[in-house]
């Protein structure tokens, strides 16, 4: 495959072996459109496992041709829209659509609760739209159970799927404008894990680019598949379950969330079923497969040997899930090459590094006490006092990753923690309506070093690690570092060691924060339990256990410790823990908590 990326041009071998100019998304479809038409584009699965809506690349077309001319008539070219959408093909259809007539699509969770809708209308108003693009059973939901809200007040409900029906006069709808790759291709907001979200402007050459890194990385055979779970509305369900099958021209099997959570054996059942070679999840899903394979849940997931990508992102990637995934599934045909651990995030589009499918993927044994000084201090294994540090693999192409000093802003030198910083033309032109933060965020430059680096802009990430031998190691986020006594400690270390404490503790469910009383930095951890798992150790001995294995990992005190009900935990829309929001609510008393572990606690409001 050849690629070039010359003012937002690329040129990829076509089917037939045809080399074609792409410039867009649209402009892929267009040519499978063309060069294949009845060829199966996307398939949904009902419940997770029958196909029920399938999209060929001539249907996907004309349907999204069919929402442009109603968006166009509507008088959104050039303007945004909320896409309010389930992971179903709608919305596979109203994001081309929204891309060929020219509106910027800002993808948003469908709401459960208030907090939901609350989210929509700040996003809404940020994006500057009281369009909200969805379909008559999301409508109809919104209205039933929010109409009274007075968020959803001024909102225009657009049901895309009846206002582009066949007989719709507006089907037939005139040339709709050409985009461009400067374009913004789409409004990504992100998750919120550290703030309000805010709205990456990604435009079309981003995306385009993108696609090409990670194809080039993780490629796409003709006879490929790509099968996914991940919420559409979300970067990485995106890439993987629309972007990147659309690029590559391979089937993409979608599935509800839900079915996966409630049942996650789906998920591998239906790589297996449809022959999937590409497919995606954050750490925890591997981990919970792990445990349904444990307790004999997974015996109908059938030959796993055609996953040759299975890519580990969007948090923390644990060494300990990628040996017991690999382990667990291996006589299932699961080979251990396919484990792609990566890095990416919404201002750079999505990937930024990833492990390549030929290697297995591997890890680093660091002392933890240097780490807490910022220092990379590799250990023998078997080392007292060592973390493991999993590889996220090298950036490909035209993408740089370094670690900077984030005082004074210079190149970290070797073994030495920093900044992640990203340079290349995935990273995204800004965020919408705030110039200043853009600046600061987008268009960052190191200090000293060479001509060339001193002229180049980088993305500063937020995140902290260190590059070794090329590669990336994440160590955390720079805003959720604790220190104690003049050393750093990672939450995600301190809440691994709380989930492990006792069997049946789900991954992904505390928040490790530190508090200042006024006198003193306390460190408090918040985990989630359900009765199942309180009723076997008990709820004072669960607290104990945890309490145990953050002072035998950490040599930590904590000093209070909150068990509180499965779900309470606030989260992102795409499952991250918002460590910050948890000290809020652990400040002003609102955890509904069963109980506390010191008599400190005492001294916070409940």
């Amino acid at each position: 495959m050849d690629h070039a990326s010359e003012a937002g041009l690329v040129r990829t071998a076509a089917p037939g072996g045809h080399i074609a100019e792409v410039r867009t998304l649209p402009g892929a479809l267009r040519l499978h459109c063309e060069k294949q038409p009845d060829e199966t584009a996307y398939v949904f699965l009902r419940n997770g496992e029958e196909p029920e809506e399938s999209l060929t690349y001539r249907e996907l077309h004309d349907a999204a041709r069919a929402r442009a001319a109603v968006l166009e008539s509507a008088g959104l070219t050039g303007k945004s829209a909320v896409m309010l959408y389930p992971s179903e093909l709608e919305f596979v259809r109203a994001l081309l659509g929204c891309m060929y007539a020219g509106v910027a699509g800002a993808p948003v969770q469908v709401p459960r609760r208030r907090q939901g809708v609350e989210r929509m209308r700040r996003i809404a108003d940020d994006a500057g739209t009281s369009t909200v693009l969805t379909t008559a059973e999301v409508k109809r939901d919104l209205e039933e159970r929010f109409g009274d809200l007075p968020e959803l007040a001024g909102l225009n409900l657009l049901d895309t799927e009846a206002s582009a029906a066949p007989s719709s006069d507006l089907l037939v709808s005139s040339a709709l404008p050409a985009a461009h790759p400067d374009d913004i291709a789409l409004l990504q907001y992100t998750s919120g894990s550290t703030g309000d979200p805010k709205g990456v402007m990604v435009t079309h050459a981003n995306f385009l680019s993108n696609v090409v890194e990670t194809d080039d990385l993780w490629p796409c055979e003709p006879r490929g598949a790509f099968v996914t779970w991940l919420p559409l509305f979300h970067d990485m369900g995106m890439l993987f379950g629309i972007v990147l099958p659309l690029w590559a021209g391979v089937t993409s099997y979608l599935m509800a969330p839900e079915a996966f959570i409630r049942r996650p054996a789906r998920w591998l059942e239906a790589i297996s079923r449809f022959r999937g070679t590409h497919a995606a999840a954050p750490n925890f899903a591997y981990q919970i497969c792990i445990q349904a394979a444990e307790e004999g849940r997974t015996a109908d997931v059938g030959d796993l040997s055609s996953w040759r990508v299975a890519a580990n992102g969007a948090e923390p990637v644990r060494w300990q899930t990628v040996q017991a995934f690999t382990a667990a599934f291996a006589t299932y045909g699961f080979n251990a090459r396919a484990m792609a651990p990566g890095y990416g995030l919404a201002e750079n589009t999505l990937k930024a590094t990833g492990c390549a499918p030929d290697c297995e993927p591997s890890a680093l044994r660091i002392s933890a006490a240097a780490l807490g000084e910022g220092r990379v201090e590799i250990v023998d294994e078997g080392a007292e006092g060592a973390v493991c540090v999993v590889s996220s693999g090298i950036p490909v192409l035209d993408t740089r990753v370094c670690a900077v000093d984030p005082a004074t802003r210079e190149l970290c030198p070797p073994g030495r923690v920093g900044e992640i910083w990203i340079s290349g033309p995935c990273v995204a032109s800004g965020y919408l309506g705030r110039p200043e933060l853009s600046e600061e965020t987008f268009r960052a430059r190191i200090k000293g070093g060479s001509a060339l680096t001193a002229e180049e802009t980088y993305l500063r990430t937020g995140d902290l690690g260190f590059v070794h031998h090329r590669e990336l190691y994440v160590t955390g986020r720079l805003k959720d570092v604790i220190v104690r006594q003049g050393r750093n400690y990672y939450p995600q270390d301190i809440e691994l060691s709380a989930e492990s404490a006792v069997p049946g503790l789900h991954p992904n469910c505390s928040a490790a924060f530190s508090v200042d009383d006024g006198t003193s930095e306390r460190l408090v951890l918040v985990v989630e339990a359900d009765g199942r798992v309180l009723g076997t150790p008990g709820g004072q001995r669960l607290r104990e256990r945890v309490r145990e294995a953050v002072r035998e990992n950490h040599r930590l005190e904590a000093d209070d410790i909150l068990v509180v009900r499965r779900g309470a935990l606030p989260k992102t829309s795409s499952g991250k823990v918002q460590r910050r929001a948890c000290r809020r609510r652990y400040e002003d008393g609102s955890f509904d908590a069963f109980a506390v572990v010191f008599a400190r606690s005492a001294q916070v409001q409940r």
